[in-house]
This record gives C-alpha cells, sequence and structure tokens, in this order.
C-alpha cells in the first residue's frame, strides 16, 4: 500500500533511488544543493510555513509542539490546502508521495508536521 515518505534533500542518492511522487516541502530552497542533485516533481512552497513561523522556531526542539500547532493552523486556513490533498489523494492510490526537506532534525520539522497532516486526512 502507497504511502507518505520523508527523505532530507541531503540523501540525494536515497531520493534518487526511491520511487514516489517526490515534493519538496520547504519554503527556501535547500542550502548547498544544486537543482540538478535533487529530483523532484513538485515544489511545494505555498503549504510550507511561513516566514515569520519558521524564524520563530529556528528548529529549537522546544519549541517544536507550539510550532506544529500553529504549522497546522497554518495548513488548515491555507486556501490551497484542500485542492493539494484532493489532488495529492489521487497520486497515493498509485505510489508512494515522498516529502523532501531540508532540516537536519529528522524528528522536529515542518515535513513532519505535514505528513502526520497528509496521514490524518487519508484516512
Amino acid at each position: 500500500m502507497p504511502q507518505v515518505k520523508l527523505i532530507r534533500a541531503y540523501d540525494h542518492q536515497k531520493v534518487r533511488h526511491n520511487k514516489g511522487y517526490k515534493i519538496l516541502v520547504d519554503r527556501l530552497w535547500p542550502r548547498g544543493v544544486s537543482k540538478s542533485e535533487l529530483p523532484y516533481e513538485w515544489w511545494l512552497k505555498e503549504l510550507a510555513p511561513s516566514n515569520e513561523l519558521r524564524s520563530w522556531f529556528d528548529h529549537q526542539d522546544e519549541r517544536y509542539p507550539k510550532f506544529k500547532r500553529e504549522y497546522l493552523d497554518e495548513i488548515e486556513a491555507n486556501s490551497l490546502s484542500k485542492p493539494v490533498l484532493s489532488f495529492l489523494k489521487n497520486i497515493i492510490k498509485d505510489e508512494d508521495i515522498i516529502l523532501i526537506y531540508g532540516a537536519k532534525n529528522e524528528k522536529y520539522n515542518q515535513a513532519v508536521v505535514l505528513k502526520d497532516w497528509l496521514d490524518s486526512n487519508f484516512k
């Protein structure tokens, strides 16, 4: 059964060798990664956390619970969230969705929040 997966943008080979619909979910292009190195079908920066929220979070683990709540609120308020969800529901019928992100912390980042949101809405 297809699923939503997370892969760091810096793991070029892992991104390249995983089959699925690849979506970069950062608002900013990952530092030090050339566009030719990173295979992706969609750069979904419109659903990334706002610049204000991203700057406030600053990848500080203790801020993650509040970041997660605020980011989920931003996703729900975003007029693109429903069309994106509808589109991705069709994709996941046939193949994995791979969310590509640049954060160093693999446990506390926006891609984890987005994956959880997608998983809960795909049920």
